[in-house]
């Protein structure tokens, strides 16, 4: 008989596994990191002892990793349900659980409902349709987009009146997060954090090197910052750009483009073998166009559902 468990921080390399299995079946190779997963079960404001779900068959094999997690103290819930290919029949029920959490999340925000949002890959249909039998629907698409590096790239030259600032310094840690709070604000799921939530998330995860990091000041004030990490080193031998964004009062000017070449230019430096970057189809700004155009190419495409309970 299956049993249900919380998880812990040392179940991190038995989740890992698990997923590796129902990445493949579904994309033909593992998408997560071991420390990916540590990093999730580290999250702050993570709360393992209530918002996470471990199922193991009766010979204490990991069967199913389910979670919830509240975005602050807003309405917006994530979750996820990943089974084991070939007890796609426990997924059912543990949807009901992590949608039953997520109420209870809101509910503790001072929430009448919930938003409920679930990362799925394109390619599982078996996902999408337990989604929307539970009663998500396809919301936007994010596109993982890829750009290889067959040598060292010339960095491009800074505008007039622009100088960068490496996020190894905590006045640029802290532009960044202005910045990135100021031009997300109306970005899909989006919700505002403060600095300290926003510092301990990125310093939680083992792939985060603050010299990645830039942010760009014109004529001394932030403009626009760029972060990247190690994130696709390991198994994709890539550097990450985990943010690109640019305050309103500053677009039009080439900002974005140019942080986007710069961060080309330092993992070709690095020696990583392309960068690989996530967008919202339904970007506020034409972003995906930027990408695309600066010769970027679609290597996956994941689905957010979305339901209001």
């Amino acid at each position: 008989m299956d049993s249900i468990r919380r998880p812990r921080p040392e179940d991190a390399s038995a989740i890992h596994e698990l997923l590796t299995a129902a990445d493949t079946a579904v994309i033909g190779h593992a998408d997560w990191t071991l420390d990916d997963v540590k990093a999730d079960l580290a999250a702050p404001g993570a709360d393992l002892d209530r918002d996470g779900w471990l199922r193991h068959d009766a010979e204490g094999r990991l069967v199913a990793w389910a979670w919830a997690y509240a975005k602050g103290r807003s309405d917006l819930v994530e979750v996820d349900v990943i089974v084991r290919p070939g007890r796609e029949e426990v997924a059912g029920p543990l949807w009901g659980t992590v949608l039953d959490r997520a109420r209870e999340l809101a509910k503790e925000r001072g929430h009448d409902g919930v938003t409920v949002d679930a990362g799925i890959h394109r390619a599982d249909e078996v996902k999408r349709a337990l989604a929307e039998r539970h009663g998500l629907r396809p919301a936007t698409s994010f596109h993982r987009l890829r750009i290889d590096h067959a040598g060292p790239l010339d960095p491009p030259a800074p505008p007039a009146g622009l100088t960068l600032h490496s996020g190894e310094s905590e006045e640029a840690r802290r532009e960044a997060h202005l910045v990135h709070q100021g031009a997300f604000s109306e970005h899909f799921g989006f919700v505002k954090v403060d600095y300290d939530t926003w510092y301990s998330r990125r310093a939680a995860h083992r792939a985060t090197d603050w010299s990645q990091l830039t942010v760009a000041r014109l004529d001394g004030r932030p403009a626009a910052t760029v972060i990247g990490n190690d994130q696709f080193l390991s198994d994709e031998g890539c550097g990450y750009v985990a943010l690109l964004a640019v305050l309103p009062e500053f677009r039009g000017r080439g900002l974005g483009r140019f942080l986007l070449r710069h961060a080309f230019a330092a993992d070709a430096a690095r020696g990583r073998r392309g960068t690989i970057l996530h967008v919202d189809s339904n970007n506020t700004t034409p972003a995906l166009d930027l990408y695309l155009s600066a010769g970027m190419r679609t290597v996956m495409v994941i689905d957010v559902w979305r339901a209001r309970l």
